[in-house]
């Protein structure tokens, strides 16, 4: 067995190490080069690569497909590795190189397999990227000198190529991976091999119910929005307005709003909530929607283009308060749930299935499911920060107060938990832990077709190293001696 280990979470680490393209933020000098004229460029000759700019060869430390890998590449992932004090992270040279090699595979494959990405999660990521850049240096100035940029323009193309990229080579993992499955059999000697090393520990595991409730939107603040967006609308059909004009002045989309709404490349398997495609997919090119919702908001959405099986299209966002009344009705609901609870009136899966708000786990009688191991236990020290300080000293049984978790957009939500099971600290049991263990075994199969597929991928893959980066000691046949 090639993945022995007396710490099953040793596999976790492993497996993550695979999907993780996004180890570094840092802004790098990705370019797509001709690849049969990058290994006979002289010393110091420049070569223009195929978006117009140049690069000096003595600054090319590898090219792997249609990628350059930049010495400032490097050392700027380095950096971004160091500032994030990754625990356990080989930080050295050759060991970063090696990371980054097998990025630029993964992406230069997902391109030639025509690998789809969600291209408003990669726009909406390199938003949240630029407001977390400005908050930490105070200004948009401060960032473009930190960065060397003259325009904002300029910083977040170099960082929509890179989130790009890095969001091909982990679809591209997945991909390699998906079908992949374990059977009973292989579950099975997966743990006898674990018995043979000595069976691993497992820490305290908690099981979490919760009920949400979210207050009330008043309709009189729906129809507000509304009717902006119809005012809008009208404006723009019939005096000229612009669209993209009105996106950056009144959407409340962030990361769309700096580009007057735009997005490109939107086809029917795009991951935008179904009201949003079936709305863009009836629309014709130039045509302006009618207000309509989604659990975002209201929208209306412009077609600035037709390619196809793809559109290009622009919208603006509008989010409906939530009243101070509301959100008081909503705190007081759910305290008069927990004292309902409390004094054995209703239990508390009986109080999810009638009144909670998230149908998810409402139905299931509030149990939450691990989203890393589709199991309904949480092992304690591994529980979402926001979720730990809520339930790490509830007893069993026990109720929770009453805490406002927002969403992702700022809207308010109440909720309240209780550990419905707990299982204390003990050494693997293979009925007790049998979906860990099969998860455990299925990452590790995963693992070996991912070194397969990178093996072969790599003999038939144009890569050339320069310079001292030979030399290095990879994990991966690189250098193909």
């Amino acid at each position: 067995m090639q993945l022995k280990t007396n710490n099953l979470n040793c596999i976790t680490k492993a497996f993550a190490l695979f999907l993780l393209c996004g180890m570094w933020s840092g802004l790098t000098a990705q370019e797509i080069i001709d690849t049969d004229a990058a290994g006979d460029t002289a010393q110091n000759e420049e070569k223009p690569l195929t978006s117009g700019t140049t690069f000096k060869v003595d600054g090319v430390a590898a090219v792997v497909g249609e990628y350059v890998i930049l010495e400032s590449d490097i050392q700027q992932a380095i950096e971004s590795l160091k500032q994030q004090k990754v625990e356990g992270q080989d930080l050295s040279t050759c060991s970063v190189m090696d990371k980054l090699m097998e990025d630029k595979l993964y992406a230069h494959h997902a391109v030639i397999d025509s690998v789809m990405i969600n291209e408003e999660q990669v726009r909406s990521y390199t938003q949240q990227q630029i407001d977390y850049f400005i908050n930490q240096l105070g200004s948009e100035e401060k960032v473009l000198k930190f960065y060397r940029k003259e325009k904002m323009s300029d910083l977040k193309k170099e960082l929509l190529e890179l989130n790009r990229n890095q969001e091909l080579a982990k679809a591209m993992q997945q991909n390699i991976v998906e079908e992949i499955e374990v059977t009973p059999e292989e579950i099975r000697s997966y743990y006898k091999e674990l018995e043979e090393d000595g069976l691993p520990q497992f820490g305290v595991e908690l099981e979490v119910s919760k009920i949400q409730i979210i207050p009330d939107v008043p309709q009189e603040e729906k129809q507000k929005v509304i009717d902006q967006l119809n005012g809008y609308r009208t404006d723009i059909l019939e005096n000229g307005s612009s669209f993209a004009t009105k996106a950056v002045l009144w959407s409340e989309d962030e990361s769309t709003r700096g580009d007057g709404g735009l997005i490109r490349d939107v086809d029917r398997k795009s991951q935008f909530v179904k009201e949003f495609r079936d709305v863009a997919f009836s629309l014709q090119e130039g045509e302006v929607s009618k207000p309509f919702e989604t659990e975002f908001g209201y929208h209306i959405i412009k077609v600035e283009k037709i390619r196809g099986q793809k559109i290009d299209l622009r919208h603006i966002l509008r989010i409906p308060k939530v009243t101070a009344a509301a959100e008081n009705a909503a705190k007081d609901e759910i305290e008069k749930i927990r004292k309902r609870i409390e004094d054995g009136e209703i239990t508390f899966a009986e109080a999810a299935r009638e009144f909670s708000d998230e149908k998810e786990t409402a139905s299931d009688g509030g149990i939450m499911i691990n989203p890393v191991t589709q199991d309904r236990m949480f092992e304690l020290k591994n529980l979402p920060p926001e979720l730990y300080p809520k339930v790490q000293n509830l007893k069993e049984g026990e109720v929770s107060i009453a805490f406002n978790n927002p969403t992702r957009t700022g809207k308010t939500r109440y909720e309240i938990y209780t550990v419905s099971d707990r299982i204390e600290e003990h050494e693997a049991d293979f009925a007790i832990d049998y979906v860990k263990i099969k998860n455990f075994a299925l990452q590790a199969k995963r693992i070996k077709a991912i070194e397969k597929w990178k093996n072969e991928k790599i003999a038939e893959t144009y890569i050339k190293l320069n310079g001292d980066y030979r030399t290095c000691d990879y994990s991966s046949n690189w250098i193909k001696q």
